[in-house]
């Protein structure tokens, strides 16, 4: 088969030019028009449980309302996530914001209690907002629950979340499961650490993975769609070791391979661990997720409304 070159015109439809990229060749390109066709197939497929992952700062890079509508359209099934996009998924349910333009100058926009993840920033006075109220939200939890897993705590803290653009509250609404293996590692785990200092709440870890496998076991297909990589990325796939491995997946990362790092890993280096079956279908995009995730997943729409 010959590539066919791209070719583009004014006033072009995002599905005409995922319909251009799929015939190209295996550059980036190619990647992004066989991981959107893929997508579609994923998302069409009842039978197929779309289990999605979140690594990297992706709610403050954009991604949040992104997310909340895939949930509400019923195109994930599981979300596994760092503990900083539930951080600051919860910092704008509080009234927070992320902002931008504020310049590179880190002394001083230290000085002016500035945060900067990159070209995106964050206040101080927000935080402290935060951190008022997910510890009373801590404390109406621990009235009833002593001992918590990290899904079923981010559960009770969906329930009392009123933001209706907010991931947590969404995803409670819709029954939804999240999981965050290193919920610990953010500013929500600090907050937690220090609410237990003075108050009984233990969160059991290991608990979550008694509802995570029964998930995977209950599905007749898993479909992994990873955006970035860390340990959500491997928690989406070595969940799915006892059943041979996920049936198909997608994953967009910048990280390299040559390091052996699990970040940059290519999907099919999951087969030799049994994380992906055999004879899977796997599509590995290379770029910011910020930038192809949204172009792939309205081609994919386009595709299942066409």
């Amino acid at each position: 088969m010959k590539v066919k070159q791209i070719n583009v015109k004014k006033n072009m439809t995002i599905d005409e030019l995922i319909a251009e990229f799929e015939l190209s060749g295996v550059l980036g390109a190619g990647r992004v028009g066989r991981a959107t066709k893929l997508l579609s197939e994923m998302i069409s497929d009842e039978d197929t449980k779309i289990f999605l992952s979140m690594g990297g700062p992706l709610v403050p890079g954009g991604l949040r309302n992104i997310i909340v509508q895939m949930i509400k359209n019923k195109q994930i099934d599981v979300l596994i996530t760092s503990g900083a996009n539930i951080t600051h998924d919860l910092l704008e349910a509080f009234g927070g914001s992320h902002y931008r333009d504020c310049g590179f100058d880190d002394d001083l926009l230290n000085h002016k209690g500035i945060g900067r993840i990159d070209d995106i920033y964050t206040q101080n006075e927000d935080f402290e907002v935060f951190e008022r109220e997910i510890t009373n939200i801590f404390s109406e939890i621990a009235i009833t629950h002593q001992l918590i897993s990290i899904s079923d705590l981010l559960v009770e803290i969906g329930k009392r979340v009123e933001d209706e653009n907010s991931i947590l509250r969404v995803a409670y609404e819709n029954d939804v499961n999240i999981f965050s293996p290193g919920l610990v590692d953010s500013m929500l785990g600090l907050q937690l650490w220090m609410f237990t200092q003075d108050n009984d709440l233990i969160v059991d870890a290991v608990k979550d993975m008694h509802t995570l496998y029964d998930l995977v076991y209950q599905s007749k297909r898993v479909g992994a769609v990873i955006l970035g990589g860390g340990l959500p990325k491997h928690y989406v796939l070595a969940s799915n070791l006892f059943k041979g491995g996920v049936d198909s997946a997608i994953q967009i990362t910048m990280d390299r391979s040559e390091t052996g790092s699990l970040s940059g890993a290519p999907l099919e280096e999951a087969k030799s661990w049994s994380k992906a079956k055999v004879g899977s279908n796997l599509v590995t995009v290379i770029g910011d997720v910020t930038t192809l995730f949204p172009l792939i997943l309205v081609g994919a729409m386009s595709k299942i409304e066409n």
